[in-house]
């Protein structure tokens, strides 16, 4: 089991550790529900530091990017950030991921930490002629994700740089941080405001107990369980759950963090575009008593099995018991019916918009 520079704190926080694509993370402190409502009420403190960064450089860093990346980061000015997706020449999703744009010979890249090694071996492999490194730095770097409305409160305190200055989506780096270099984005997988903080992993300790303590009353560490909820209910999607190698990021509904450019896979979501998907994923509520789980099986109103679960939950913020699922295209409508298979029975479910939250600013 690979431990997070954080990994000790976390134990001394009474947190609960599991296995966690090989590391051993907390999946919660106090309980799921609230640390969820801490992140969405006041702030929450994470450890990302599993995540993996990598490196491209060289004069054809951006037409390397271009080529593996689908979307358009000739878009991008120094130190803006995109998101999409790394896709294998079948359309299906290999990855997604943040790219942060440090200049045109130089991004970086933050990447899932259960698909890492396979990332790196991807990008190695199409580097061909391409002036470029592709450079592992996994183990460079601690991370931690400060989430929630009060966040930048927080952190101001704690920086010598003015954070309205970082806007959504952009990074800044070399900032001085309770007296150590860190880089800061204005990034993160909660759906509220917040930030993403990379450090050496020797500060990683010193970082996160002083945004604890500087935050007392305010901030609380949370773990991976709430972190699924808080994604899941900001409809942003899960490598293995809405997103895998044999399904394209059209077929799971991400299709605007998609170009329209020439990169790998392009023309089979180029043919999706014309003829559309064969396969959607959609929002239900259940209307029966139960929760959906991942993996479920969906059916028809003639209980015919059409699909699958990708996430479901008792909603913390949404209060209600809500779920993704794919499903054949042609079964998709909003407000038509679907039978979910939950412990041997079939509950009822109405298919909703997937905008589970109101819109944030």
């Amino acid at each position: 089991m690979k431990k997070t520079p954080l990994y000790q704190d976390h134990v001394d926080l009474g947190a609960e550790m599991v296995d966690f694509a090989g590391w051993l993370m907390p999946i919660r402190y106090t309980g799921l529900v609230e640390e969820h409502e801490a992140v969405r009420n006041q702030a929450g403190l994470f450890d990302v530091s599993h995540m993996g960064e990598i490196r491209i450089k060289g004069p054809q860093a951006t037409e390397f990017i271009q080529h593996v990346f689908t979307n358009d980061v000739t878009q991008l000015e120094d130190k803006q950030i995109a998101y999409g997706f790394l896709l294998n020449h079948e359309g299906g999703v290999i990855e997604d991921l943040l790219t942060y744009k440090v200049d045109p010979n130089e991004y970086f890249m933050v990447v899932n930490a259960a698909n890492h090694d396979i990332d790196m071996e991807w990008l190695l492999g199409q580097v061909g002629d391409f002036d470029v490194e592709v450079i592992d730095q996994m183990d460079d770097y601690g991370a931690m994700a400060l989430q929630g409305p009060n966040a930048q409160e927080v952190l101001q305190k704690m920086v010598d740089f003015d954070l309205d200055e970082i806007k959504f989506f952009t990074f800044v780096e070399n900032v001085s941080l309770a007296g150590v270099n860190a880089m800061i984005s204005r990034t993160g997988y909660t759906g509220e405001d917040g930030f993403e903080i990379f450090v050496q992993p020797q500060d990683s300790s010193l970082v996160w107990n002083e945004i604890l303590r500087v935050g007392q009353g305010i901030v609380k560490p949370a773990g991976l369980g709430s972190r699924d909820t808080l994604r899941f209910e900001a409809g942003l999607p899960l490598y293995g759950n809405e997103l895998s190698d044999d399904r394209t990021p059209l077929e799971s509904g991400f299709g605007f963090f998609v170009s329209q450019g020439d990169f790998i896979g392009s023309d089979v979501i180029k043919a999706e575009r014309e003829s559309g998907t064969a396969r959607k994923i959609v929002a239900v509520e259940l209307l029966d008593r139960g929760i959906a789980r991942t993996d479920y099986p969906v059916y028809n109103l003639d209980q015919e099995e059409i699909g699958h679960i990708t996430t479901g939950y008792k909603a913390p913020t949404v209060g209600k018991t809500i779920a993704l699922a794919l499903i054949p295209a042609e079964y998709a409508k909003l407000g038509e019916e679907l039978l979910i298979g939950v412990r041997n029975k079939k509950l009822k479910a109405v298919q909703i918009s997937k905008r589970f939250l109101p819109r944030k600013k």
